[in-house]
Formats: structure tokens, C-alpha cells, sequence
């Protein structure tokens, strides 16, 4: 790393950076008070700046010629000099937020956000500047904002993670889900039908969770565990039995009647997904737009009512209201 140039034992240091603006300003405009406005200060605190750099220099900056404030031949030298390097700042600036705009956006993603949710979106986000220069990364792991070149991240979980801004996207409601074949084989009007069929059982997310929300006591865990939430779901999409249907990731199964919801009833999770970044990335506004464009889609989803209306054309017998209530615990991993 090549090292930082050494200044004479006279000058160990840089005088002050907004000292040395007043000076420069005050120089070209040849007035204290010009330089103030300029400056957005008032024009005794550009002559007390002035004043202490007078001081630190040794030397007079300026004289005053009727109301005029004429630098002298060395500090009218300096200002230039001082004008010059505020523009090699200002270009390095510019640069560095051009970049920001060139660079891609890195964009995080669990493998059950990027193979359920987004699926359907792509080709939305893809056509919306938001989803412009946009790199995406598949990762279970947490991203690490700070070593792994990752702007801004979707993350699954109750939304508590030092250091990074949070954003609420959706939370997740659990209900039953099969196949149209399967519901068909085996009719279920009500909660308690569930308990005579084929269950597909989730290894951190227990079937219990739903049945204790009607007051049903759910039937010992038997027959197929996963702990994927996608080979769940893809196991019902077989027709292996009923599952335990996450509406984050059925959405588009319920919608293209690939799975139905053989009984009504859902149960609100703890958990959902978030939009997570930091706060002092420099591509901040195009955080900001991918922000929006997620909240956005969410939004639709909800107003279309993608996950209710594919409820199975079998209602309960006494109209029984589905409860809503808080039933996976925050202390259950992301899964």
C-alpha cells in the first residue's frame, strides 16, 4: 500500500478542511460575507475560520481595500490550490456514486424465498427498474453484509438481527394443503377430518400448531418427517397427504390448482419475511426502489387474495370460524 506523504515539521497536519474552504471562498468572492452565504454560515464564523488559520499558518491572509477583502499574493496561491484539490474531491465523489449505479445490486435469497415466492415475480421485477443490474444469490446461510458483497437480503425468522435495518415484508399463516386428486379421495369439511387422513409432518413445525388452535388434540407424529418446508410441499404436490402449507411459499400452488385447502382455518406464525440491509450501503436508493417493489407485489397478492380463494369447494358443516392466533414459536429455525 503505497504510504501517505509526509509534510515538513513545520506543518505536521492539515489545517482544518472547513477552514480551508473559507479561504478559498473568501478569496474568490473577496468578500467575508459572499463567502458566508456560500457557506451557509454566518460571516463571523468565516472571519473566526480565517482568523485561526492566520493563526496556524503564522501569516496574513487578507487585507481590506475599501469593502473589498483581497487575498494576498501567497493565500490567493494557496486558495487556488485549495480549489483545485475540492475538485479532485468532488469528481473522486461522483465517481464513487456513479458506481453505485453501475455496480450490480446484490440481492440474498433462501432457496425457499427464491424457488416459491419470486417464481411468478421474475419476469414483473425483471421489467421494473428495480429489478435493474440485479444480481441474485441463492443461500441458506446468512449473508454478511460487511465480507460478502451482499446489499440487501430477503431473511426468514422473527425479524431480530443486530446491526441491519429491518423491513416487514409478510408473515406467514399455516393451513392445510393437498391435492385436488387427494381431497377428492378423502373428503374433510371440517378440523377434526384432518386428524383421519395421511399427515406429512414438518420436523420444526408440528401439526400440533394447528390442530390446538380448534381444540383438537393432533395424533402422535407418525409416517413421513421432513424438515424441509419445500419437500413438504412438494410431498402433498404428490399426493402423499396433507401437509401444513406455509402462505408465503403455496401461494402459486393455490393459485394454478396445483394444491387446495381442503378445510378452512389458518393459524397466524411468528415468523415471516424480512428485508434486511444496512443502513450506510451507498446504493441506498436502489435498496429503497427493490423495497418497494417487494412491499408492492405483497401488497397485490394480499388485495388478490391469491392464498384464500383456493379454498376446496368443501365448507364446514357449522360454519365454523377459523381462530387467529400467535402459534409458532419465535424460537423455531428458519426452515
Amino acid at each position: 500500500m503505497p504510504s501517505r506523504p509526509r509534510f515538513p515539521p513545520a506543518m505536521a497536519r492539515l489545517p482544518p478542511f472547513f477552514s480551508l474552504r473559507a479561504l478559498e471562498a473568501a478569496a474568490r468572492h473577496g468578500s467575508y460575507s459572499r463567502a458566508a452565504r456560500e457557506l451557509s454560515v454566518t460571516h463571523g464564523a468565516v472571519s473566526q475560520q480565517i482568523r485561526r488559520l492566520e493563526a496556524e499558518l503564522g501569516a496574513r491572509l487578507f487585507q481590506r481595500r475599501g469593502n473589498t477583502m483581497v487575498a494576498t499574493p501567497a493565500a490567493a496561491r494557496l486558495a487556488r490550490r485549495v480549489g483545485e484539490g475540492m475538485d479532485i474531491l468532488q469528481n473522486a465523489v461522483a465517481e464513487f456514486a456513479a458506481a453505485a449505479e453501475r455496480d450490480p445490486l446484490v440481492l440474498s435469497l433462501d432457496t425457499q424465498f427464491a424457488s416459491r415466492w419470486l417464481p411468478p415475480r421474475l419476469a414483473r421485477l425483471l421489467g421494473d427498474p428495480a429489478g435493474a443490474n440485479l444480481e441474485i444469490r441463492v443461500d441458506d446461510r446468512l449473508a454478511d453484509f460487511t465480507t460478502d458483497g451482499v446489499d440487501v437480503a430477503v431473511r426468514y425468522g422473527a425479524g431480530r438481527w443486530p446491526g441491519v435495518e429491518v423491513r416487514p415484508l409478510f408473515a406467514d399463516a399455516l393451513f392445510p394443503v393437498c391435492t385436488p386428486a387427494f381431497a377428492q379421495a378423502h373428503p374433510m369439511r371440517r378440523p377434526q377430518d384432518v386428524l383421519s387422513v395421511p399427515l406429512i409432518h414438518h420436523l420444526h413445525r408440528p401439526w400440533e400448531l394447528w390442530f390446538t388452535a380448534f381444540g383438537l388434540t393432533p395424533p402422535p407424529r407418525s409416517g413421513l418427517v421432513m424438515e424441509d418446508s419445500v419437500m413438504v410441499i412438494e410431498a402433498a404436490a404428490q399426493g402423499l397427504g396433507v401437509a401444513l402449507g406455509r402462505s408465503g411459499l403455496v401461494e402459486a400452488d393455490l393459485a394454478n390448482g396445483r394444491l387446495v385447502r381442503p378445510v378452512e382455518g389458518d393459524v397466524a406464525s411468528d415468523l415471516g419475511f424480512f428485508v434486511v440491509w444496512r443502513a450506510d450501503n451507498r446504493k441506498a436508493a436502489r435498496i429503497a426502489a427493490l423495497q418497494d417493489w417487494l412491499a408492492a407485489e405483497t401488497a397485490l397478492a394480499a388485495v388478490g387474495g391469491m392464498v384464500r380463494s383456493a379454498l376446496y369447494d368443501s365448507p364446514t358443516d357449522d360454519g365454523h370460524a377459523a381462530p387467529q392466533q400467535n402459534a409458532c414459536g419465535s424460537t423455531a429455525p428458519p426452515c
